[in-house]
């Protein structure tokens, strides 16, 4: 098969003729029409997030079961899937609970800690592969479909996260990123009002587009200020980061009006203060937001099936491209989400 391998980080993809993958118990084979290219995969090449190396990347895929190994239940040559990004173990108390991202026997992250989608093929356990809804054009759109189970499925599970209701304002941090202007997208699906915020302004065309009602430039304004005159004083009620630096965090936390949320996920990951008295005057809640359980992604996959969403992919090239889609995720170029053609 062919496949862009990473020899080691911050290097080129070398495109390589490898052996077809086999299945064995318990796995499944896949063949692979389309992959997105994001930034935590990016992460990986660019060698900010630990990996073992030779690494083939990529999880967003669109594909279909081309083999299935002994003692598979639930899963058919023919069925046309994604893949679940953590390697979930399916047996623990928080697997059986449908909260997978909280798996205590986790294997890693598909195209991290094994072989991912920048490949003909793939192979997995075959409980990751999860079958796509019918009537999807998965032959027109592989792309698109692709990029669902993580640009489309993590903003869905924040609206869930943060409870968020119909009428309420929602300011996203990082908005013009490619799950950002995704959870633009989901919030305004949501019926809220959306107020996109990041320092690249040439995004916020894309940010109105996908249902922005106003923006903020943290580089130009005092963000804080600027989302509470947008509010006429009262704070938004809820802030989710993308970003989740010191500075981002600190000045979501400080936006929440009266029962407020804050909703950190991704990013930086860093440390920072919030008064705690604002948290219990105005029974605000600070919440942490990790990926997306099986159920979720289903969901989301039901409301493309349904025609009421459609994920924003701007870039699509063949495999051999690899390297110039990750140049321009790399620089913050892509609006929406990049991917690779595969089959």
């Amino acid at each position: 098969m062919k496949a862009m391998v990473l020899e080691a980080p911050n290097t080129p993809f070398v495109l390589k003729d490898l052996p077809d993958p086999v299945a064995g118990p318990g796995e499944a084979v896949a063949k692979v029409y389309a992959c997105g290219a994001g930034l935590t995969i990016q992460h990986v090449k660019a060698g900010r997030m630990e990996a073992e190396f030779p690494r083939i990347i990529g999880h967003e895929i669109t594909a279909e079961i081309v083999e299935i190994g002994a003692g598979v239940n639930g899963l058919d040559v023919g069925d046309i899937v994604t893949s679940y990004y953590y390697i979930n173990c399916g047996h623990c108390r928080w697997c059986q609970a449908n909260l997978e991202p909280l798996c205590e026997n986790s294997g890693g992250n598909v195209g991290r800690d094994c072989s991912g989608g920048y490949a003909e093929y793939i192979k997995l356990p075959a409980h990751l592969f999860l079958r796509l809804p019918e009537g999807l054009d998965y032959k027109q759109h592989p792309a698109e479909l692709g990029v669902v189970m993580d640009a489309v499925a993590t903003p869905y599970k924040v609206l869930k996260r943060a409870r968020v209701k119909a009428g309420e304002t929602v300011a996203v941090f990082g908005a013009g990123g490619g799950v950002g202007i995704h959870q633009v997208m989901m919030a305004k699906w949501a019926r809220t009002r959306v107020i996109a915020v990041d320092i690249v302004a040439e995004k916020f065309e894309a940010c109105r587009e996908a249902g922005a009602d106003e923006t903020v430039d943290p580089s130009k304004e005092d963000v804080v200020q600027a989302l509470l005159d947008l509010t006429g004083g009262q704070g938004v009620d809820v802030a989710i980061d993308y970003v989740s630096a010191t500075s981002t965090l600190e000045a979501a936390a400080k936006s929440l009006g009266r029962h407020g949320r804050l909703v950190t996920l991704g990013g930086a990951g860093q440390d920072f203060t919030a008064s705690s008295m604002d948290m219990l005057l105005k029974e605000q809640d600070l919440l942490g937001s990790r990926y997306v359980t099986r159920s979720e992604i289903l969901e989301s996959y039901d409301l493309i099936a349904a025609g009421e969403i459609w994920p924003i992919v701007s870039d699509i090239r063949p495999l051999e491209e690899a390297e110039a889609i990750h140049e321009r995720v790399e620089k913050g170029e892509v609006i929406g989400r990049a991917a690779l053609l595969i089959g």
